[in-house]
């Protein structure tokens, strides 16, 4: 004698979809909020060492990194032969020569404008600067190492292993969400991919569909 075999009701299945699209809606709602935090994180992060250089500036009107008196001025600072001594050679820029963007987060920390404590010790950025969510060094430093026409001014990198999308939505909330133009856009070397194969196009549009991930931006003051 044969047992009739009993499958799944309509309703049955519809339960079981409606649950899995419940499952799917609460993890692709947990990836929006992570990616949401991230951005919320960097544009802090950027806004705080942009507002942390120009209290520095205005307090002793020189700049952080390039400060010729901050031994004598900021307490603290440490006389290290690499950094020049602690001191910047007070030529209104900060270079990579004598490291004065690894000094200028010593700059920064001892004068009380970020959180943290850094001493350069090393002519090298490196695990004396902050570090951006991806743990990578930010750098703030005079060059022209950003996407677009590109003249040499201050600008502070997020540094490398940020991916595109990521840096596209910072570009959306804080600029015009062009990589190549603004306030904000790629950041050039500094161990990224070459940008305009993995992280933007020629038109400064941020890869989204397929997001590069380890790109960088630059905030130009």
């Amino acid at each position: 004698m044969y047992k009739k075999q009993r499958g799944f009701t309509l309703i049955e299945i519809a339960i079981v979809l409606v649950i899995i699209g419940l499952l799917l809606g609460g993890v692709l709602k947990g990836q929006e909020l992570i990616t949401g935090a991230r951005v919320r994180n960097f544009i802090q992060q950027q806004d705080g060492v942009k507002a942390a250089y120009f209290g520095f500036l205005d307090r002793f009107r020189a700049l952080p990194g390039d400060y010729a008196a901050a031994t004598t001025n900021i307490s603290g600072i440490a006389a290290t032969a690499a950094c020049n001594n602690g001191n910047g050679d007070g030529d209104g820029t900060i270079e990579t020569a004598n490291a004065e963007n690894v000094l200028a987060w010593e700059h920064l920390s001892k004068a009380g404008f970020i959180n943290g404590s850094y001493t350069c010790a090393a002519a090298q950025a490196g695990t004396n600067s902050p570090t951006n969510p991806y743990g990578q060094y930010l750098n703030l430093v005079y060059d022209a190492n950003y996407a677009g026409v590109a003249t040499a001014r201050h600008n502070l990198k997020t540094g490398a292993q940020v991916p595109s999308d990521i840096l596209g939505e910072i570009d959306r909330k804080v600029d015009d969400g062009n990589g190549i133009q603004g306030s904000f856009r790629a950041q050039i070397g500094g161990g990224v991919d070459a940008t305009t194969t993995n992280c933007y196009d020629n038109a400064g549009v941020w890869k989204s569909t397929s997001p590069g991930s380890n790109c960088g931006g630059a905030t130009v003051f």
